[in-house]
């Protein structure tokens, strides 16, 4: 007979020694201010499926649970029609500690001959860029390695850095592209960056960002005429 002890499937005293909370359920806790150990990388989401941005938000709203300050800018969603003027993501982000968020968009979306002006979007996207630059700079000055305020300005830095949208800004010329690559190549190295949005690939940053996801499109009830939806799109 062959002694087949040490290698059994079954459970051993040590199988959890490495895995995160060595095996115990997680539960929901306090949020103290906090920094972040392992921040720092540059993000890019992008694609013609739905959930860019919603993904950008639930890491947002991950690091905010963690204590971590969090602020989103977004470029080139000012509403349309379709879509109430109170979202759901606005009312979230206001109820949790740590997460801040700011609007730059014009309403309507550029080239959609929707009674938005395009002189308007690229305005408003110019304005965004120049927030952008400035919360880069809050962030510079900041000691990005120890917990923030979670109700201080966002321009006096932040951890996470979520800029919804300011792909598709640039992929329509409302932003120049080498503009967002010195935005990525002039944030301070503890700080995480999102990008997110557009349906065409960015090239102009997909080498120099750290992940890179393509969200992609098989279905979507907007091709059969279906409008946002209260609690899903907005």
């Amino acid at each position: 007979m062959t002694d087949d002890t040490d290698t059994h499937d079954g459970p051993t005293a040590d199988q959890h020694a490495n895995t995160p909370g060595r095996g115990v359920t997680p539960e929901a806790r306090t949020i103290e201010p906090a920094a972040p150990e392992a921040f720092g990388l540059v993000q890019v989401w992008w694609g013609d499926g739905k959930g860019k941005t919603t993904a950008a938000m639930g890491m947002g709203f991950r690091a905010a649970g963690q204590g971590y300050r969090v602020h989103m800018l977004q470029f080139m969603k000012g509403g349309a029609a379709s879509v109430e003027d109170t979202r759901g993501e606005y009312n979230a982000i206001a109820a949790m500690p740590g997460f801040s968020y700011e609007n730059s968009g014009h309403y309507g979306w550029h080239g959609l001959l929707d009674g938005s002006d395009d002189d308007e979007h690229h305005a408003r996207a110019q304005g965004g860029l120049e927030r952008a630059r400035d919360l880069l700079e809050g962030a510079h000055e900041a000691d990005l390695t120890a917990p923030l305020d979670p109700d201080g300005p966002a321009d006096e830095g932040v951890h996470m850095l979520i800029l919804d949208e300011i792909l598709y800004a640039a992929n329509r010329g409302l932003v120049a592209p080498a503009d967002v690559v010195d935005l990525v190549e002039s944030k301070p190295s503890p700080l995480e960056l999102v990008l997110t949005g557009g349906h065409e690939r960015p090239e102009y940053v997909t080498d120099i960002a750290d992940l890179v996801t393509n969200v992609r499109k098989e279905t979507h009830p907007i091709d059969d005429g279906q409008r946002a939806r209260k609690g899903t799109e907005y």
